[in-house]
């Protein structure tokens, strides 16, 4: 059923501007339009490993076969492989650590007080460290970087710390090609270092040498990255796309055949090819003419459900301009995104429109629009099948997540509900198209995950439409139904009969709407707050009397059925000061229609029989009830309240009570403006009779049922 989140006193008995209502439609059409990719769409759908359901298809002209995603892969990294790293030869290196070196052995050799030793000779130290340095710097000493040696020569045959790989060594300009395996890491020149003094017998204190010459080896080829992406960069950039071509007048799908992955690849490259051509060369006019045609019979339709099924959207400006807002503003996203050319569309929070709608409105709306959008925009996505069945099922998954919005963790619960749909069905049909998990690209999940969190945006944008636009969406009146709220506690504390009263009112009418079907919430919200003009004066009404002492004795009719009237007016009064919804407020002003105040009227009648009666004095204003939530509302109230007065409550009584009261409002006509049918009422007495029941604990009398059921 259609939720009643509008004011509808405004506008129950006229309808908003037809003017501005279809000049929004035609605008929302025209910007759509002017949203939308100004080119022709490839006229073949097909799917790889699907039968081709379409004639044959001949090649129209010329062009290339693009390569695939797996394909282009492996041609980057071939071309990764043979890119060789760049390095720089630091010539001056050499000579500084060696001038280093022969100025600080000197000064060593004497605070180890190697001068004490007349053996040892200075110089020959100094010419062996010398002859070392220059040895391991001349062939050069480098740093293996791990991104190369994993693709070097023998990367397969050693462990990777130990790999070799051929590089470019510049040297003031020119280029020489060299390996690894000629260098020297400063590991491998300190083992050089180690290996020639021990070889050597003239130098006795070897290991002393050796620490020594450990501090002047550093490397003297130094890797040059910037360059070396540059030169990678520029590999990567001349790889060719495309291989091979498919000649004008050649076979490219043949009827009822597989479509296999060659098949598929043509077929692809020549959707690109057509598309390109038809930026180009297409006539943008008629294309234009048919983007206005299908858009326009989308959302014609969509009006035509509106009319047919929600009248009180239909029928409200500010309800509409909230749905044509949301379409445009997502489909601009989406032709946005097209025109970055982003990744994946699936990035494009599209299930937040049915939660925004399945919030604000009903299932129903949230579902006719979201399908409207899914196929507006599977006009311009490549594999529109699949685009189409992500969306929609997802789009199922959010509206019927949130049916009955009672916890603000449906949020969550729905978001993970909504991603383990496009995971489920991405690999389904990745499965169903190539029989295999080696073809799944993990990577292409990512999206999914993002759209998820942007679809948490929906819950704000919600909120801004209800202030913006003066609606009501169950988020509101979750809250609103929190007994906590300040004016509850307020009405707990100064009329706690009242309350109490509220609070079964608010039992018997929810049960009843979740029967006929209806919004729960929002009458629940309703009856809560009914009452809440009693707050001005408590003790005038009977449930909050509870000293015996009655204030009406001391006033006449007239005046008591005015104080007893009074409350719904100063109901308004207070739910406005307080800023409640007109939603909630159309409750109070009609839970008693334009009745009577019976007691008091036949009061006066009794004490003043000569006396002609103003029957206005002892009529509540109204108006009278306009939708199934407030009429059973009226019900539930005129129940309960006479139930209370039921002095030995049996099955009887309450059943004649209910009845009573029911067949009073029908010949008062209170629910002649109502969408309630009789079927309905009659479901509402039933639910309000068992109720009552099981309240006053009445019994039933099982044997006599049985004797009724068993006549024999």
């Amino acid at each position: 059923m259609a939720k009643l989140k509008i004011n509808y006193i405004d506008h129950k008995l006229h309808n908003d501007s037809p003017l501005i209502k279809y000049g929004m439609l035609v605008l929302t059409v025209f910007l759509i339009c002017l949203f939308l990719p100004q080119q022709p769409r490839f006229e073949y759908e097909f799917q790889k490993g699907k039968v081709w359901n379409h004639e044959n298809l001949i090649s129209p002209y010329n062009f290339a076969i693009n390569k695939t995603k797996e394909e282009l892969d492996r041609d980057r990294q071939h071309i990764l492989k043979t890119v060789q790293p760049i390095y720089n030869l630091q010539a001056t290196v050499s000579k500084e650590q060696t001038d280093l070196f022969l100025t600080d052995i000197a000064e060593k050799w004497q605070s180890s007080q190697m001068d004490t030793i007349p053996s040892l000779d200075l110089q020959k130290y100094k010419q062996k460290g010398v002859e070392i340095l220059e040895y391991v710097y001349r062939r050069g000493i480098l740093s293996l970087n791990n991104r190369y040696q994993n693709k070097g020569e023998d990367a397969e045959k050693v462990s990777t710390t130990e790999a070799n790989y051929n590089f470019t060594l510049i040297d003031n300009n020119v280029a020489t090609q060299k390996n690894t395996a000629d260098c020297f890491t400063i590991e491998s020149a300190i083992e050089y270092a180690h290996n020639a003094l021990q070889s050597d017998p003239s130098i006795v204190r070897k290991l002393w040498l050796e620490e020594v010459l450990q501090n002047y080896i550093t490397v003297n080829f130094i890797f040059n990255e910037s360059l070396t992406n540059k030169i990678e960069q520029t590999a990567l950039s001349n790889i060719s796309t495309t291989r091979g071509m498919v000649q004008k007048g050649e076979l490219i799908a043949e009827k009822d055949k597989i479509i296999n992955n060659d098949t598929y690849q043509k077929l692809e490259s020549l959707r690109k090819v057509f598309e390109d051509e038809a930026r180009i060369s297409g006539d943008k006019t008629y294309v234009s003419l048919g983007q206005f045609l299908v858009v326009g019979l989308s959302m014609s339709l969509l009006m035509v459900f509106l009319f047919f099924f929600r009248k009180n959207i239909y029928n409200n400006n500010r309800l509409l301009a909230i749905i044509y807002i949301v379409i445009i503003g997502m489909l601009g996203a989406f032709s946005w995104a097209m025109h970055l050319r982003i990744s994946s569309l699936y990035f494009i929070p599209y299930c937040g429109v049915p939660i925004i709608f399945r919030i604000l409105f009903d299932t129903r709306v949230a579902l006719n629009i979201h399908l409207l959008m899914v196929l507006i925009t599977a006009l311009f996505v490549p594999n529109s099948y699949d685009f189409v069945f992500l969306q929609f099922m997802s789009g199922l998954v959010a509206i019927y997540s949130i049916k009955t919005m009672v916890k603000r963790e449906q949020f969550l619960i729905s978001s993970l509900l909504i991603l383990t749909t496009y995971i489920i069905g991405y690999i389904g049909l990745v499965l169903t198209r190539n029989g295999s998990f080696s073809s799944i690209y993990w990577a292409d999940l990512l999206p999914f995950f993002v759209s998820v969190g942007l679809t948490l945006l929906a819950y704000p944008l919600i909120y801004a439409f209800e202030k913006l636009f003066g609606i009501v969406s169950d988020l509101t009146l979750m809250e609103l139904t929190n007994s906590n709220s300040k004016l509850l506690r307020e009405l707990s504390l100064k009329a706690p009969g009242t309350f109490q009263h509220s609070l079964q009112v608010a039992n018997l009418a929810e049960a009843a709407i979740y029967k006929i079907g209806g919004n729960s919430l929002l009458v629940r919200a309703g009856a809560l707050y009914h009452d809440i003009g009693k707050i001005v004066n408590p003790l005038y009404f009977i449930e909050n009397q509870k000293t015996g002492i009655n204030p009406h004795k001391e006033l006449t009719s007239e005046q008591s059925a005015q104080i007893i009237i009074s409350h719904v007016l100063k109901g308004i009064d207070i739910a406005k000061r307080h800023q409640l919804p007109e939603v909630i407020i159309d409750f109070i002003r009609t839970h008693h229609g334009t009745t009577r105040v019976d007691y008091f009227y036949n009061e006066f009648i009794t004490n003043n029989p000569d006396k002609l009666v103003d029957e206005t004095l002892f009529h509540y204003p109204g108006p009278i009830p306009f939708s199934k939530e407030t009429a059973v509302l009226m019900l539930a109230d005129s129940v309960e309240a006479a139930a209370r007065s039921l002095k030995e409550p049996t099955k009887d009584s309450i059943s004649n009570l209910v009845d009573k009261i029911v067949d009073y409002k029908l010949v008062q006509k209170q629910f002649s403006k109502a969408n309630i049918t009789m079927k309905d009422i009659s479901d509402v007495s039933s639910i309000f009779k068992n109720m009552l029941m099981s309240i006053y604990h009445v019994r039933i009398d099982y044997e006599t049922s049985k004797r009724k059921d068993n006549p024999a």
